[in-house]
This record gives structure tokens, C-alpha cells and sequence, in this order.
């Protein structure tokens, strides 16, 4: 027979044990810690037969107006931290005034489009937030390069998103004679050293998970 205090003490383990086994079954599961959504990415294709830049240049005799064609475009951004890519693509060569005489200046003095070809945007980050669907006001920031050299850009850009089409329309100057290129002026016309560009933007958007 075991003694009175060893028998204490066994009932006094057994009544700790089955608090404990109660305890463990009642109490609450763990919580699961749910993972942060994914961020959708948002790609933008152009339509270059729809999409036009359009530029326009002061002087002392008249105001300028011109254009250039679109190869391509696309673009892709995070809405939610608005890192940004791809690359718009604008013909050099392609560019006109509706003046013959000045255009060959233009593009043998000025741009020297036989041997700079493209001029090229890339971005890198949206500035606002891109309402999808509905209509935006944000900044876009890239590298612009033209005549073979780079240049940091800020651009507002208007933009609607509309089911799986949108459209946007940037506004910006390039100060070109700033930027390394040649000034068209001569002692009878002056031309203002700063082109103020339209880029009207039509494409198709998706989706990239």
C-alpha cells in the first residue's frame, strides 16, 4: 500500500493532466497569417496607325506645326507601386512640316534622321495613381533619347482605361539646341530653341498576372 502522501500527489498529477488535456482541446486554433494580395501588372499596346505626335516650333516669321509616325509602343506598369517599363518608338524620318526645303533641313541639319533613326521613350515609373476603369491625370517618368543620347523626362499624361482599350495624350517640350542638337536659325529667321510635343495615344490594355 502506498503511503497517504504519495497517493496526494497521484491524484493531484492526474487533475493537472486532464485540465491540461481540456485546455489544449478547447483552446482556439491558430490563426493562419494571410498572404499580402498580388499586384496585377497593367500592359499598354499602342496602335501606331492611330497614334500621332504631333510637334510645334516658334520663329520670328511664324509658328511652325508638324508630325511624326508612330513604329510602336508598348507599356507596363504596377498600379500599386507604379514601377514602369517599355518603350514608345517614333520614326526620326518620318517627320514633317508640310514645307519641303525645311523638312530636308530638319532632318540633314537638325535630327540628322539617316543616322539617328528612332527616337525612343522609355519609362520607368508612373507618378499617381491609374484609375482602371476611368480617367487618370499622372506623371510619367522615363529616359528619352534622341539623337543618340539620353535625357531624364517628367511627362503629364492624361489617360483613360475603358474595358480592354484606352487612350492617352502626353504633352511636353524638348529643349533641342539645349540637348547637343544644331539651331536652324539664320541671320533672317530665328527659331525658338524649344519644341513643344502632343503625343495622342490609342491602344489595347490587359491584364498580366
Amino acid at each position: 500500500m502506498l503511503p497517504r502522501n504519495w497517493k496526494s500527489l497521484g491524484v493531484t498529477l492526474a487533475t493537472l493532466f486532464g485540465l491540461a488535456v481540456f485546455l489544449s482541446a478547447t483552446a482556439a486554433p491558430p490563426r493562419l497569417q494571410s498572404s499580402p494580395p498580388v499586384s496585377q501588372e497593367i500592359l499598354l499596346t499602342l496602335d501606331p496607325a492611330n497614334t500621332k505626335l504631333h510637334w510645334t516650333v516658334d520663329s520670328t516669321l511664324h509658328t511652325v506645326h508638324g508630325t511624326f509616325a508612330v513604329k510602336s509602343g508598348t507599356m507596363h506598369f504596377d498600379p500599386e507601386s507604379g514601377k514602369a517599363g517599355g518603350e514608345i518608338i517614333i520614326f526620326a524620318t518620318s517627320g514633317q512640316s508640310g514645307n519641303s526645303a525645311r523638312d530636308e533641313k530638319m532632318h540633314k541639319v537638325v535630327l540628322e534622321s539617316a543616322k539617328y533613326p528612332d527616337v525612343v521613350f522609355r519609362p520607368t515609373q508612373i507618378e499617381g495613381k491609374v484609375a482602371s476603369p476611368g480617367n487618370s491625370d499622372v506623371k510619367l517618368h522615363g529616359i528619352f533619347t534622341l539623337h543618340g543620347t539620353d535625357h531624364d523626362l517628367v511627362v503629364p499624361v492624361h489617360t483613360e482605361l475603358k474595358g480592354n482599350q484606352w487612350s492617352g495624350t502626353a504633352k511636353f517640350d524638348v529643349p533641342y539646341t539645349q540637348w547637343g542638337l544644331k539651331d536652324p536659325s539664320n541671320f533672317l529667321l530665328k527659331v525658338k530653341p524649344l519644341v513643344s510635343v502632343e503625343l495622342e495615344m490609342t491602344g489595347t490594355s490587359k491584364t498580366n498576372n
